[in-house]
């Protein structure tokens, strides 16, 4: 089958709208002279966390396999609901597909039947393999990504948690880009490793809270640096995160780049 699958970035090029804080992560991560030899990414996902039964979609995403390429933003989860099923997601279409390649469902624009949504929301099942599908992406291409074109970066003051200082950067992504919010912020230690990324979730609806995305467990897989945990909160009304509920747990397992 053919879809619609865009090129994101090319090959990155030092050049002075590149943040400094950038490059120390990027070099901390594998550097880009390295990732720029890659072109995919796998790793086993063992998802959890209080969204999905919120959103009807409980234990499809608790074992599953996601396939992403690292310069188009296109992402394969494996099994999708049955084990005959997979998804494949683009910033502009949406497919769940059989193993022979035939199209079981289908959205092309699928951030417009958001519209209308709030936190409580159900999701149907096309909802849940375009927000896991970018979702993904976005994390299995951190902190790379962020220096293709069309990114607005800017460093912010110091963020203190937990007796420790983190740097703090500031993104606007571009539109080309599907993603939770256009302005996120991700905090980095002094080993440059993302240990907090902040957003809004925009598929939530109108009002939605911050969500707090901490990574844990950093391992190196062929040259490049992947947290192998995430647990991601909501921040309450004095801007703290909730630590009491766990909203996404996210494990990788098993990754493997090519």
């Amino acid at each position: 089958m053919s879809l619609p699958f865009p090129a994101l970035a090319p090959a990155y090029e030092k050049s002075n709208a590149v943040n400094e804080l950038l490059e120390q992560a990027i070099a901390a991560h594998g550097g880009m002279d390295r990732w720029n030899e890659l072109s995919s990414v796998s790793a086993r996902v063992l998802g959890g966390g209080a969204l999905w039964g919120l959103k009807g979609q409980e234990g499809v995403l608790d074992d599953v396999v996601t396939q992403a390429e690292l310069h188009r933003q296109v992402a394969r989860t494996t099994p999708f609901g049955r084990p005959d099923l997979s998804s494949v997601v683009t910033p502009d279409h949406v497919v769940i597909e059989t193993a022979a390649g035939e199209v079981a469902e289908e959205r092309s624009r699928p951030r417009d039947s958001f519209v209308g949504h709030e936190i409580a929301t159900g999701w149907d099942r096309l909802h849940l393999a375009y927000f896991n599908g970018y979702a993904m992406w976005n994390y299995l291409t951190e902190p790379f990504l962020l220096a293709g074109p069309g990114f607005q970066l800017e460093e912010l003051a110091p963020h203190h948690e937990d007796g420790e200082v983190w740097r703090a950067l500031r993104v606007v992504f571009p539109d080309e880009v599907a993603t939770h919010s256009r302005e996120q912020t991700y905090y980095v230690d002094a080993e440059g490793h993302i240990r907090r990324h902040d957003y809004v979730p925009d598929v939530f609806g109108p009002g939605a809270p911050v969500a707090a995305n901490y990574s844990f467990d950093p391992r190196r897989y062929d040259g490049i640096l992947v947290p192998t945990r995430r647990l991601v909160y909501l921040l309450d009304a004095e801007g703290r995160p909730d630590k009491n509920m766990v909203i996404v747990s996210i494990e990788l397992q098993d990754v493997r780049f090519q």
